[in-house]
């Protein structure tokens, strides 16, 4: 247990607060898994919490809270929520305004799944337990607080939320979540794309992304997120359990490659009209920059990200030519090992000749690159010297008659 997230607890409690760790810390306690970070849910408001926790930053708009910093942790406190009330829901059920403070029960019966609505006294060692939470993590299974389908349509996010738990703990989803999901997908497309790479980071870059992915598939959201459709999904399939292989491997991933490898099929529909063209090349980029705008429309992916994708997509047409006459210049690009893997990718479904992933492999062991890691600052220090030209009293003086 982090002595910060005692200390926290302590310390409201010293206040006059109720405070209690809660959420996925005490459900990966609970289930025998060393938890990512802890969050306490307390009855101060997130300024009571600054006046008992001196080193507090209080952020958020939808809902405010409080982050406590002690040395590297970070600890999160919440304010009791209760349910929502009249005029805090739109006519689809989507809710609106989540601001409303409550008490500890009314807390519990507002969270989304009951693995997450589990409260734990560090300092006495008590549980509380108002949902029946601990008996699902005991069955594991994953159960809402309350009716499925409400709770979606109050937040279409919860749908992933729910897909993501079950590959990331090894949960089963509950007949009555499963028959929800198919009806209410849809209402994803409603949910701001910003948000939305949010949840896709969660779902595929903490080592379950081919579970998830394949859970995805039962109920067709990939259609719904991504222009893909399942007889499409190979090469998706391939870098999501490459992407799991690497985290397992403590090896650096990026999300664009994800990215990358699930709208492929989507670039290659649009480049094929166009590839005996005379601006075959530039008819291939605009298509690129035309499925990366339509992509954020829906997921938000930053820039920095689209632009890893389009030097992918870009090299590998220099990649399938295989010609001797100047491969240093690929093998000296900042993305050619991304593009590599990315055509070893390809070449493991079929898509490409094994034979030309083999040849790339070999010249890069006949002339290695030396890449300088991304962290390492340029020769020089990285400072750009600037000459400056005289102070303005000197130049005045030496002009003047």
């Amino acid at each position: 247990m982090p002595a910060g997230a005692v200390q926290v607890v302590e310390a409201l409690r010293d206040a006059g607060h109720e405070a209690w760790l809660v959420g996925g810390c005490v459900r990966d306690l609970l289930l025998g898994r060393v938890p990512k970070d802890f969050d306490v849910a307390a009855s101060a408001t997130p300024d009571e919490v600054k006046r008992a926790l001196p080193r507090t930053r209080i952020i958020g708009r939808r809902f405010r809270i409080a982050h406590v910093r002690f040395r590297r942790e970070l600890i999160e406190v919440s304010t009791f929520r209760r349910g929502n009330v009249e005029g805090d829901v739109s006519a689809d059920g989507v809710v609106l305004s989540d601001n409303v403070y409550g008490t500890l029960p009314e807390d519990a019966f507002r969270r989304d799944f009951t693995v997450n609505a589990l409260y734990y006294d560090p300092v006495e060692d008590v549980l509380l337990d108002y949902t029946g939470g601990l008996m699902d993590i005991e069955r594991r299974e994953l159960r809402c607080v309350g009716d499925p389908a409400a709770r979606f349509r109050e937040d279409p996010v919860r749908i992933l939320r729910a897909v993501r738990f079950a590959a990331k703990l090894s949960l089963s989803l509950r007949a009555d979540i499963a028959a929800a999901i198919g009806p209410l997908a849809e209402l994803l497309t409603a949910i701001p794309p910003a948000r939305l790479f949010d949840e896709f980071n969660k779902l595929f870059m903490q080592g379950n992304a081919a579970a998830a992915w394949s859970l995805m598939w039962q109920y067709d959201l990939p259609e719904i997120l991504f222009p893909l459709s399942k007889d499409e999904d190979a090469l998706a399939q391939a870098a999501l359990e490459n992407t799991d292989e690497r985290i397992s491997a403590d090896k650096p991933v990026t999300p664009a490659f994800l990215l990358a490898a699930i709208c492929w099929p989507e670039f290659q529909r649009r480049v094929a009209p166009a590839a005996t063209a005379p601006n075959a090349a530039d008819e291939r980029l605009k298509a690129a920059h035309a499925v990366m705008d339509e992509q954020r429309l829906t997921i938000a992916f930053p820039r920095r990200l689209s632009h890893f994708v389009l030097d992918v997509w870009r090299l590998q047409s220099g990649l399938e030519r295989r010609s001797r006459r100047n491969p240093k210049r690929l093998l000296e690009h900042p993305r050619f090992r991304a593009a590599y893997d990315f055509l070893a990718l390809r070449s493991q479904i079929g898509e490409t000749d094994p034979e030309l992933t083999r040849w790339w492999t070999d010249l890069q062991v006949e002339h290695p690159v030396e890449r300088r890691p991304l962290h390492e600052a340029p020769r020089g220090g990285g400072r750009r010297r600037v000459r400056r030209g005289p102070r303005r009293g000197r130049a005045l003086a030496e002009s003047a008659p």
